[in-house]
């Protein structure tokens, strides 16, 4: 879907936190902007992962780790769950949208 809109995308399945594959890591932080999205907590889960990587290397890429924020998660069917999370399609759309929209804003105001 970003693709459609004229962004240039990539993914990565990051199948294990431990070992941590931190070659893809810096491949992916060679863009302007990494999204992280997992199915649980965003704390102590793959977004912090891939940011202690990218700190340690000092990349220029902007880091948004999206996922389950630090609350109480409610009870619902998964797909309820996924749309109220933004952890379906469109969700992960709108957090990505958001983050390049940030990004643009801040090179506006270099």
């Amino acid at each position: 879907m970003l693709r459609e809109k004229g962004h240039s995308v990539g993914v990565v399945d990051m199948h294990t936190l431990k070992p941590l594959d931190q070659d893809a890591v810096l491949e992916a932080a060679k863009s302007s902007v990494v999204l992280t999205v997992e199915e649980h907590n965003v704390l102590g889960g793959l977004g912090g992962a891939v940011a202690e990587v990218m700190a340690e290397i000092g990349t220029g890429a902007r880091l948004v780790r999206h996922g389950i924020y630090d609350e109480y998660s409610l009870i619902a069917p998964p797909t309820h769950l996924y749309a109220h999370y933004k952890l379906d399609a469109a969700g992960v759309l709108d957090v990505a949208e958001k983050a390049l929209s940030w990004l643009r804003l801040l090179h506006s105001r270099r």
